[in-house]
């Protein structure tokens, strides 16, 4: 299983909350993990905002930033360049997406484009969720809770 996952989704190998620990089992089952290269910033910038508003206590926040360095270069980045933001752009507007949002689809579509293999994108996002459903690609997790 070939992974894309979005930043809800990698919080969760940093941050002990609901789903956490399936999606730990869910990445270790994967081939291969990959993410958008822009991800880095948008992680850092969620965990940081989780220590500011007390959801992390600053040495957890600290020890999720040394881990994020130390797996950073572990995952496949997939690249942002001018046509793949051009096809996040038309993304956002066929399925009412945010902007990182239609760029983690456009990656994860280019990705399975590239690589010719069914790439599953794992996201706790419910628009994008539902988004990587209607473009083809299988979405993680398998169902969607509808509280």
């Amino acid at each position: 299983m070939i992974v894309y996952t979005d930043t809800s989704a990698l919080v969760k190998l940093f941050v002990r909350e609901e789903s956490s620990q399936a999606t730990r089992d869910m990445l270790r089952r994967a081939q291969a993990m990959g993410t958008g290269l822009l991800t880095r910033a948008e992680l850092g910038a969620a965990l940081a905002r989780g220590a500011r508003r007390g959801l992390l206590s600053e040495e957890e926040a600290l020890e999720s930033r040394r881990r994020l360095e130390t797996v950073w270069p572990t995952w496949i980045h997939i690249a942002v360049d001018e046509d793949l933001v051009c096809r996040a752009e038309a993304l956002a507007w066929e399925h009412g997406l945010r902007g990182y949002d239609a760029i983690h689809l456009a990656a994860a579509l280019a990705w399975q484009e590239r690589t010719v293999s069914p790439v599953v994108l794992a996201t706790f996002d419910r628009e994008l969720w539902e988004a990587a459903r209607q473009a083809g690609l299988t979405a993680w997790p398998e169902e969607w809770s509808s509280d």
